[in-house]
Order: C-alpha cells, then structure tokens, then sequence
C-alpha cells in the first residue's frame, strides 16, 4: 500500500472539515494554534516510528507555521496550510497504522484491509476536542508490545551510531580463544557498547580469553552465528556491520509489523523464519514472556523458501500420513524410483488411487500415472515418516504446516533452512500441549502414545488458533535483548527498494 495521495483523502477532508463549516482547524484567525505546532512536533518525529518525517512534509509545515507567527499570510494560504498540515496527519497515521508497502507486492500473503476500522477524520476531530495528539498517535501503532520494545532499540541504537568511539576491528585470520590479540580494548569497548560485556570489564590487553570470549559469544548468538567464542571472518564482519545498517534493519522491522493484522484476545502461534524460532503466547498484547519457545527448521532460502502468511490452526493430526508434494514428486521422487525402485518399499512409500486402493508397485504405469495426477504418492505413519508423529494442520493454498521431524538433528545448527517450505517444529510435543491445552484428555502420555501408535487420528482445537509465519531480521526480546537474525532470504533490499519507489 503506497502512502495515499491528495485525492484519496478528499472524502475525509469533507468530513472533517465539514461538520465546521469548512474553517480552518489548526488557526484562531491569523494565529497557527498551539495544536498546529503540536501536530508538526509529532510529525518531525516520525523517526522515533523508524518513518521519514519529510514524508509528511514536517520541516516545510514547520517553516510555514513559523511565519504565520510572526507576520499575516497572503489571503487564502490559512486555508491552503490548514489543508496540508491535516493531510499530513492522515498521511502520518495511515502509514503508521497500516504501513507504507503493501505487503502483497512483495508476494508476503498477509492483507492489511481487515484491520481495525480506523476513521481518520473522526479520530483526528476527537483527539482534537481531547487535547490528544499524542495518545491518538499512540493508539494508531501495532498492539504489541514487540512494537515498543523496537522503538526503544531503535533510539538506542540512533544513539550508538552517533558514537564516534566506536570503530570497525582489523581484519584478520581465524582467532581461538586464550591467543595474542592486539584489538582486545577496541573489542571489549563494542561488546559493551552493544550489551555483551558488562560495562567496565578489565580485559588482558593483548590477549583474547575469559570475559572477552564469553562476550564474543553472547554476541554471536545474538547475530545467529555458532557461539564457539572463535573470532573468525563471519564473527569479524557481524561485528563490523556499520551501526547505522543496524538502524535501518530496525525501522524495516518496524515496518512489517505495521502489516499485520490485528490479533484477537486469546492464543497466539509465532514463527519468525529468519530466527529459526517459534513462539506461542496466550495473549501475545500482554507484556509477559512467550509461554513457549522452541527452535524449528524452515524452508530453503532456494529453491522452497517457507511463505510468509497468517492463517488458523484447527486441528492436529497424530501419526500422520505425508501426501507426497506434486513437485517434490516430479523433481525427486519420480527419478529416484526410476533408478531404485526398492526405494518406495524402504521408506514405507505407496501409490493411492482415486478409489482410495493403495499399491506398492513401481512400474512405468504406475509411475505414469503419478505423473498425470491418476495416482498420489503418500508415505505411511511410523518411524520413517518425513513428517514425524504429529501435523499441526492450518489449511492454506500454498499447503504450509508445521510437524514434527525424524531428523532432530539439524535443530542444533545455528542456520536451520532445509525444509521445503514447511516448518518443523523441536519440541512438537510441547506444541501439541498447548494448543490442546484446554481438552484435559490429552495429556503429555497421551500425545506422545498417539505419536508412536502408527495409527493416523485426530483431534479438533476448541477455537481455531492464529499461526503467524513472520519474517525480520530483528527481534528484541522480552529482557531487552536484542537478535539479528541473518537474511537468509535477501528480504531487507527489496523492503528497501520498494519504500526508494514509492512516488
């Protein structure tokens, strides 16, 4: 959604400006009043929201209320400001409340039309009457408190960027901790700076070990890099990353949460991809900590990235069956039944036809035949399915799920992207207890039994629960730490470029 030009707020500037007659709002006859200065303070600090004050022509509305001051305007330029100083709120509380991008141009599958009805003309009107710029500003913002805690990052680390001390470390080969090291001050002075050593740390000051490494390595996972304390090139340049890139990494961020859509009161279910972590909160507008947090696996950065996209859970199903992927068919599992056809019966593999018959056959018919869409290939439940023992089912289009894995090996890497677009989930079991929390049959021995029973069944969620498949690579958590996740899909340039187009 590009910020709305002159024309598409005539219908609220008729509605605001009509119910006074057409008079101007923000003059007491010559005089700008106090409100109008108000209103332009607020719009110069669009930065704080991680927005471009020039977006809404504060320092223009700035000067021009300014000479109002001090002299008479030319007839009819009190009516031409009062104009433009109201456009620019709406334009400021519209990109504030829905973002500037529309996120589907992106190919991000979340839609901002279905946010709160918000009447700009009758939201300004009242805030005006109020004396209430500021807490109208402030109710135009996401409802979450990851929203406010970004804000304070991002003055935080205005303010680090501003920091003339702080400087890029020499390149240099691989350095294991307890070795010589000349950059030792100039390293503990970031770590502090940035939260990983506390302040006024001694450090040896040519060799890296103890507090330094441990500080190293708080860093690195923070920046989604192994945390084994060594200095090597990718830990240099993390740390290298200039401090005005992390500024603007944080307003992108802040950006993509003005998309989403409003969440109803009740539980919540968050995986943020570039993090490689999901989230579960029984109210996630609520300042406490997440009631679950597990790390999963994501799709290929290429070719399967998983989707970014919001959609209901309804319900859960044990000891699943995997319905082969038309194209993981085609690309995959075609060639290799060609070249070993004891394949299918190894992983517990079979062709099903339409009439349900399910045969374990490789020949160039059946093969055929899977090939046009006659037949489906699915794996059956037990220790080999590719889905574990539970899939968490949230019916989409792009047949995205979340489920368990036989391979719980690659959750301990720090970069976890090796799906085909579906999420795989750690502790699968904690998940099912939470999203079936309120059914008191389903205990923990009874999830795990289910799991391990090879027989496929299910069990519907009381209230479908929201799944929000999110992407950025900032994340603050609820102590005030704060993670840079790599982009492992390249999503920040085109964020970026998209906001250079706008017109």
């Amino acid at each position: 959604m590009q910020r709305p030009k002159f024309p598409s707020y005539r219908s609220e500037l008729d509605r605001f400006y009509g119910p006074i007659a057409y008079e101007p709002a923000w003059f007491d006859g010559d005089a700008p009043r106090k409100q109008a200065n108000d209103a332009v303070h607020l719009l110069a600090d669009a930065k704080a929201q991680g927005l471009d004050p020039a977006d809404y022509d504060a320092p223009w509305l700035q000067a021009r209320l300014e000479v109002a001051a001090r002299t008479r305007l030319p007839p009819g330029e009190h009516a031409q400001l009062d104009a433009a100083l109201t456009i620019a709120v709406f334009r400021y509380l519209t990109d504030l409340h829905r973002g500037r991008i529309d996120p589907r141009s992106l190919g991000w599958a979340l839609d901002v039309a279905p946010k709160r009805s918000y009447d700009l003309s009758s939201v300004l009107r009242d805030a005006m009457a109020r004396d209430a710029l500021t807490a109208m500003v402030a109710e135009a913002e996401p409802r979450l408190p990851i929203y406010q805690r970004l804000k304070t990052t991002l003055a935080a680390y205005r303010r680090l960027a501003q920091d003339a001390s702080l400087r890029p470390l020499p390149e240099q080969e691989t350095l294991q901790p307890n070795q010589p090291y000349e950059a030792t001050t100039a390293l503990a002075h970031l770590l502090a700076a940035l939260g990983d050593l506390p302040v006024g740390t001694q450090v040896a000051p040519d060799r890296y070990d103890g507090a330094l490494v441990a500080g190293v390595k708080r860093f690195q996972d923070r920046h989604g890099l192994r945390s084994d304390g060594v200095l090597g090139k990718a830990t240099i340049a993390q740390l290298n990353v200039p401090l005005t890139r992390r500024v603007r990494q944080i307003e992108l961020a802040l950006e993509r949460l003005r998309w989403l859509p409003d969440l109803p009161p009740g539980p919540v279910v968050a995986v943020n991809v570039p993090s490689f972590k999901l989230w579960a909160f029984n109210d996630p507008r609520q300042p406490g900590s997440a009631d679950l947090e597990t790390n999963v696996v994501v799709g290929r950065a290429t070719p399967t990235p998983t989707p970014v996209f919001m959609q209901d859970m309804r319900y859960v199903e044990f000891s699943p069956y995997w319905n082969v992927p038309p194209s993981i068919l085609r690309k995959e599992m075609i060639p290799r039944l060609r070249r070993d056809p004891g394949y299918l019966t190894r992983e517990d593999l079979e062709f099903v036809g339409r009439d349900g018959k399910a045969s374990t056959e490789v020949s160039d018919v059946t093969l055929a035949g899977a090939l046009a869409g006659q037949l489906r290939l699915r794996q059956r439940p037990g220790l080999k399915n590719a889905l574990g023992g539970i899939k968490f089912v949230l019916p989409n289009a792009m047949d995205i799920y979340l489920h368990s894995t036989p391979a719980p090996a690659l959750f301990e890497r720090p970069r976890r992207d090796f799906s085909h677009g579906c999420i795989r989930v750690a502790d699968a079991v904690a998940l099912a207890r939470f999203v079936l929390s309120d059914k008191a049959e389903w205990t923990q021995a009874r999830i795990e039994e289910a799991m391990a029973s090879g027989r496929r069944q299910t069990a519907q969620l009381s209230q479908p629960i929201p799944v929000v498949i999110f992407y950025s690579t900032v994340v603050v958590e609820r102590d005030g730490s704060v993670l840079f996740p790599p982009d492992i899909y390249g999503y920040d340039p085109t964020l970026e470029r998209a906001l250079a187009a706008r017109t």
